[in-house]
């Protein structure tokens, strides 16, 4: 019945013209006899039918100029209501002119008959046109709804504003959708158990019900912010409830306009754990950056790339990308030239550990600000591999500091990890000298500012636990985590880096900026949530493994020294260490030493000379640990 009512192929805009005017000549016709209290004689004595001639003579011409037939009728809305309202008083009025000037003198008519006449059929027709229409929507609505129900999945919108009628109106119009909106939910009390688009409005705490009773496996979010207005608080219910969480864009980031079914995507960890907005104070940042020569180092890598992305919102004058992966650093400035193609940048290939190398790249770029964020960033593959661990992490740094003081560089920004405090592992240990070195220079050579940003993991990058928790869930399990009570600070790459902007922008060199990371997460629980976000049921369909801790871990991670002082600066997200620094003779004496040992291949006196550095460098779960107890005798 809907094929034939409705079908694919939209019936010809001049039939619904025809039918219009054979509504509006039927509703004339109707109105007459009601004036004439059903007299039909008056058709015959009163000249009727040649003034209806010319009534629909004018309200086919109005109608094809306000082109009302052109709507598709069951997607008819208040728009369309009003120019039928607005067609047929024009077609009254100008009816109303034509008659006194060319028929009225010759065809006359009985001196009620205009006033009386047109104002009801003015109403009469109007109101039939309309009804007709909203018949037609309601009957399309009515066979949409009593399709088979294996083909439609219940789904509930959280929230009942303007972007979620939008949501639930496109997903009704969509061909390919296998969704049925169900109900919307709200915490508004003045939108709860009231109807919006004749769908009901539900508390958030009907849920529950909502889900046992009506078989509800899918709720959805509008908006990029899922921590506002009580999402966060009904998103950690659905997943508890095993719910489906899945999410569109806002209406004004619809490809098109439109809603598409790529656009609608489950609900990602990331999404979940992020916080609420950084409000940055981008003057700070845009009289910093803007105009300059930016170098970044490790501009292919996660935090770089992101550095890179946001460096040039600010207009620098270029920005230099500095990497040793080919493919990834490709790929960026491929990505560049789509998205930014108006930015002025430089791709140059370079390894931080090949002085002479970058030495050319300052002498040819000039840079005023450097963004140091090449590292070697893992822990158990740095273990196995401490040679590489220092020649980056320590030479590469110390090579990129002592070039910027060479060359005048403005401020140099390093970005460090919590891995540097009381170190664990090589990676941490490497990181940690690193930021002495760059602490040493600040006061020692030049007028180079060297700040240091130090935050916990970042979601999403590269080689992070994230992506290999997805990769196990999606080949069926089992998740492996490595210690039941193991926790890490998470934040989102673009929020890390926004604040290493905004701290750059305030640093007067010297500082240790520490990052608000929120609270510490159990990675265990991170695991068993996504596992839920999948529609799965941790430790039924997807194990969680424990595999004990690797090589270099430790069960948490720390921001902050127990002798480093914090200090507050403007923004609430940052904060300053002061930490106890050292001579630039010392340190850069010892990192010789280091450096020496290093050529001879001897991992073993490499690391106990970075512990005789580092006194609380103490290894976990690693062969170096025999080096603590040597020490200690």
């Amino acid at each position: 019945m809907k094929k034939f009512l409705f079908p694919e192929k939209i019936y010809s805009r001049w039939l619904i013209l025809l039918i219009d005017q054979l509504i509006i000549a039927w509703t004339l016709f109707c109105s007459f006899l009601l004036i004439n209290k059903f007299d039909y004689q008056q058709l015959w004595h009163s000249n009727f039918f040649i003034y209806t001639a010319l009534y629909c003579f004018i309200s086919l011409i109005v109608f094809t100029g306000m082109r009302i037939h052109t709507g598709i009728i069951r997607y008819s809305n208040t728009d369309d209501i009003f120019r039928i309202f607005m067609a047929a008083w024009l077609s009254g009025l100008l009816f109303t002119a034509l008659c006194h000037v060319f028929l009225t003198p010759y065809f006359p008519v009985p001196a009620r008959w205009f006033p009386e006449l047109l104002i009801m059929n003015f109403f009469v027709s109007s109101s039939f046109l309309i009804l007709v229409r909203i018949a037609v929507k309601s009957l399309f609505g009515y066979l949409k709804t009593i399709e088979p129900c294996d083909k439609k999945e219940n789904i509930l919108i959280f929230g009942s504003g303007p972007d979620s009628i939008l949501v639930k109106k496109a997903l009704e119009e969509s061909k390919t959708s296998n969704l049925n909106v169900f109900a919307f939910v709200d915490d508004n009390e003045d939108k709860i158990n009231k109807h919006i688009e004749q769908k009901h409005v539900y508390h958030s705490d009907a849920i529950t019900v909502l889900k046992n009773k009506f078989n509800i496996k899918k709720i959805l979010f509008t908006g990029d912010n899922l921590n506002v207005n009580g999402k966060k608080a009904t998103i950690d219910k659905c997943i508890e409830m095993g719910i489906k969480v899945v999410t569109v864009p806002q209406s004004d980031k619809w490809l098109y306009g439109k809603l598409t079914a790529n656009q609608i995507k489950d609900l990602k960890i990331e999404d979940l754990l992020q916080r609420e907005p950084i409000v940055l104070s981008t003057a700070n940042i845009l009289r910093e950056i803007s105009g300059k020569r930016i170098l970044i180092t490790g501009a292919a890598g996660s935090i770089g790339s992101e550095i890179v992305r946001q460096v040039i919102g600010f207009k620098p004058e270029y920005v230099v990308l500095c990497d040793q992966a080919e493919t990834p650093l490709h790929d960026m400035q491929l990505e560049i030239s789509d998205d930014f193609p108006d930015a002025r940048t430089h791709v140059v290939m370079a390894n931080v550990q090949n002085k002479s190398r970058m030495e050319a790249i300052f002498e040819a770029y000039r840079p005023q600000i450097v963004f140091h964020a090449a590292a070697y960033k893992h822990v158990p593959m740095m273990e196995n591999n401490p040679s590489e661990a220092i020649l980056t992490n320590v030479l590469g740094t110390k090579n990129i500091s002592d070039l910027a003081i060479d060359s005048g560089v403005d401020k140099f920004i390093m970005i460090s990890t919590d891995k540097a405090v009381r170190p664990t592992n090589i990676m941490g240990a490497s990181k940690r000298l690193a930021e002495m070195y760059i602490q040493s220079l600040n006061n020692e050579k030049g007028g180079t500012k060297f700040i240091t940003t130090r935050f916990g993991n970042v979601l999403g990058s590269n080689g992070s636990v994230l992506p290999r928790f997805k990769a196990q869930i999606e080949r069926g399990g089992p998740v492996t985590v490595t210690h039941p009570e193991i926790t890490r600070y998470f934040m989102t790459i673009p929020e890390s880096v926004q604040l290493v902007l905004e701290a750059a922008a305030m640093g007067k060199g010297g500082e240790i900026y520490l990052f608000d990371m929120g609270e510490p997460i159990r990675i265990a629980d991170l695991a068993a949530n996504m596992i839920k976000l999948a529609g799965l049921v941790p430790d039924k369909d997807i194990k969680i493994a424990f595999t004990g801790l690797r090589p270099g871990e430790k069960l948490y991670e720390e921001l902050l020294l127990v002798e480093e002082q914090v200090i507050s600066t403007y923004h609430p997200k940052i904060k300053i260490s002061k930490v106890v620094g050292h001579s630039f003779f010392y340190i850069g004496h010892v990192i010789e030493e280091l450096l020496k040992l290093n050529s001879l291949n001897n991992d073993f006196d490499m690391v106990k000379k970075m512990k005789e550095i580092i006194p609380d460098y103490k290894s976990k779960n690693s062969r170096y640990e025999q080096i603590d107890y040597y020490l200690m005798d």
